[in-house]
């Protein structure tokens, strides 16, 4: 992993762990102990799923950047799938507060794609490098080497 991937990886997880402690609180606060372990699930479940496709596509970007695109689609609708299986399998479970963990789901996921927005917009990522070869071939005539 290269270090700005490490570093949105970072810049993405450490808000969602603040909010996912919020959740947690608020939940056991307002559904006991149930209401905590609802949250908590909820928001490791946000924060697996999210950071597992941020990995899966960062290594698709270096490895096959001609599937970056697909791939990213896949990976989208692949996080919904599992999202959507675990809800199905614990719908009627009585081990946490379906409620809470519904919440701390929506706030971490939200809070991840935030924290996400602004890592990228504040990375100095650049996307052509200007001491390759490649790139003083393709300059236009006349402009300085």
């Amino acid at each position: 992993m290269q270090s700005n991937d490490a570093r949105t990886l970072l810049q993405c997880a450490v808000p969602t762990a603040v909010a996912g402690v919020v959740a947690v609180v608020v939940g056991s606060v307002l559904a006991g102990g149930k209401g905590g372990i609802g949250a908590a699930v909820g928001v490791v479940l946000a924060a697996g799923v999210m950071a597992t496709g941020l990995v899966i596509l960062n290594r698709t970007a270096k490895h096959l950047p001609h599937l970056f695109q697909m791939m990213g689609l896949v990976l989208y609708l692949t996080q919904i799938l599992l999202v959507a299986v675990f809800l199905v399998v614990f719908k009627n479970t009585t081990l946490f507060s379906t409620k809470a963990f519904a919440f701390s789901l929506l706030a971490a996921t939200l809070t991840w794609i935030a924290a996400q927005t602004r890592a990228y917009m504040k990375a100095k990522i650049l996307y052509v490098d200007p001491e390759s070869g490649e790139a003083q071939k393709s300059a236009p005539a006349g402009s300085p080497s």
